[in-house]
């Protein structure tokens, strides 16, 4: 293990950074390309996350980094309840549960007083909380196990894409490393190389959007205290007048403080460690002693490819679009992406489904990262006024909100990140748009009974590796068998009382949360979004609606 690199002051260290090991790779030397037919340029969290998804689908892949660690310093930190269920499935969610901090609970300051609270999981019966904060370096740690394990990933370390040339066939890479370059020829390219994505570069593709004028400072530090595991954000609190500032709990004794510094911070002054010294101690009081772990300086910047898929050239995470901090959207979203495209390029490959499934990645995913760069832009005009009307508008906001409810969800500190729902998606087959899971919307977890033991029911739903990925999940009829999926799609089957084969919804979570009625069944994608609802299911609409979910119709 190797210690993280730190700044002249020797700041103390909570995490010790892995080095992985390089190894030569074959190609070095040689003057054919070496081919593969999955290559993810970027190891950090969304890569990671697609090449352990697609090797549990059975698809290898060849991972390249620059770099033979894991990220430095926290980075993202707010693991949201949708992205936790992901990672469920991938088999990393009890780490996540064991070694985060969970919260479910938000408070917003104006000035010394507290505007309001909010619950983001009031209601109980899931399995994963509303937010589990942990640093990123671990998941990505626990990442980078979980894909050597698997046997399919060929994770490349200190293999940096040096130039990348489009082509009807893939994508031909250069790749420079310490023995020498080679070249690499991929059938499908999956750019999750970041915010400074050379492949993006390469191909000379502009970001859509714009760029805040205004800078934040992070600050991570280690200190004991009996603060609450809550989200808190304060609009002009005496200890930093006239801007924002939040503040995070993570594992370890790591507290996460961003400061609102304005447009005309010099980064590399504020990066000082005695002037955020200065800053935390006059947040914290001179009664609390703290030791800084991380710091960094960042800009808003609210942007997007105008689309993804580029021929067998496809963008996820920062790469495809990025938005602030607040809120919570850039690493949530990025694992969605990568949710999203790991099981149509596993059928893709596998021959289940058409190349053309691959063009839905934009039609649903490019509205998924509007909504966030919509709610993230809004929460930033609120943060960092940029006019005098706009700045009126938000100080009423504040005044009116420590004495009237109703101004209250006004109060715009950041719209925690959400699930995307893909209304309007080309596999979705239309019916039961009112329903309270209409098609397109994620899967949503519901306690069950499996043989009398408490489970879960997203567990049961979508499980890599279980025929085609699709699964119906039916509640039980009144005297009605259940209905008979086709050939290689899983069934689940909850029924309001013990049945055999059946899961019980003895809390009659399943029922009310899914709209459904006994006899009535729902079609979930590879990635438990719905696909289809049945309110008499029928093997050939079934059958019918995966085809659609598969790209295989109109």
């Amino acid at each position: 293990m190797a210690r993280r690199q730190g700044g002249p002051d020797a700041m103390p260290r909570t995490y010790d950074n892995p080095r992985f090991p390089y190894r030569r790779p074959a190609a070095v030397g040689r003057t054919a390309p070496e081919e593969a037919s999955v290559v993810i340029a970027g190891g950090g969290l969304v890569g990671l996350t697609l090449a352990l998804d697609l090797a549990r689908r059975g698809t290898p892949s060849v991972l390249l980094d620059e770099d033979d660690t894991v990220s430095i310093g926290s980075r993202a930190i707010c693991f949201a309840k949708r992205t936790l269920e992901i990672y469920g499935r991938l088999g990393l969610g009890d780490r996540f549960l064991a070694k985060g901090i969970t919260w479910n609970t938000g408070r917003v300051y104006v000035q010394d007083r507290e505007a309001y609270a909010f619950d983001l999981l009031p209601e109980q019966g899931h399995e994963y909380p509303a937010f589990v904060n942990l640093q990123q370096y671990y998941a990505e740690e626990w990442l980078v196990a979980a894909c050597a394990a698997t046997g399919l990933v060929d994770l490349r370390w200190r293999n940096r894409v040096a130039a990348v040339e489009n082509r009807a066939d893939g994508a031909l890479l250069s790749v420079e490393t310490p023995d020498g370059p080679y070249r690499l020829h991929a059938q499908w390219l999956l750019a999750c190389d970041g915010a400074r994505s050379l492949v993006r570069e390469q191909l000379g593709l502009p970001f859509l959007g714009q760029v805040f004028r205004d800078r934040f400072l992070i600050a991570d530090i280690v200190m004991r205290v009996p603060f609450p595991a809550e989200r808190r954000f304060w609009f002009d609190p005496p200890f930093h007048p006239g801007q924002s500032v939040l503040l995070h709990k993570q594992p370890d004794d790591v507290w996460r403080i961003d400061f609102q510094l304005g447009w005309d911070a010099d980064p590399e002054e504020e990066k000082r460690p005695e002037r955020v010294r200065a800053r935390v101690a006059q947040m914290l009081g001179p009664e609390v002693p703290f030791k800084l772990d991380w710091v960094s300086v960042y800009t808003f910047r609210c942007r997007r490819l105008e689309r993804f898929r580029h021929g067998r050239i496809l963008f996820a995470g920062d790469a495809a679009h990025q938005v602030s901090p607040f809120g919570a959207r850039g690493g949530n979203g990025g694992v969605q992406d990568a949710d999203n495209l790991a099981w149509k390029l596993a059928a893709v490959l596998a021959g289940e489904g058409p190349e053309a499934l691959l063009d839905s990645y934009d039609a649903e995913r490019i509205p998924a990262a509007d909504e966030n760069i919509l709610n993230s832009t809004r929460s930033t005009d609120f943060i960092t006024p940029k006019n005098a009307a706009a700045r009126a508008w938000r100080d009423a906001v504040l005044a009116l909100s420590a004495r009237h409810a109703l101004a209250r969800p006004l109060v715009n500190s950041g719209r925690l990140s959400r699930p995307a729902v893909l209304r309007g998606s080309p596999l979705n087959t239309p019916g039961g748009e009112e329903s309270p899971l209409p098609p397109g919307a994620p899967a949503v977890d519901a306690p069950v009974l499996d043989r009398g033991r408490p489970d879960w029911l997203l567990r049961h739903l979508g499980s890599p590796g279980v025929g085609d990925g699709f699964t119906l999940l039916a509640l039980a009829g009144q005297g009605a068998p259940p209905p008979v999926p086709p050939a290689g799609m899983a069934r689940v089957v909850v029924g309001e009382t013990e049945t055999t084969g059946a899961l019980q919804d003895h809390a009659g979570l399943v029922a009310r949360r899914w709209g459904l009625s006994p006899g009535q069944a729902v079609l979930l994608r590879p990635d438990q979004h719905v696909a289809a609802r049945f309110a008499a299911p029928d093997p050939a609409a079934i059958a019918a609606a995966r085809d659609r979910a598969m790209g295989k119709t109109a």
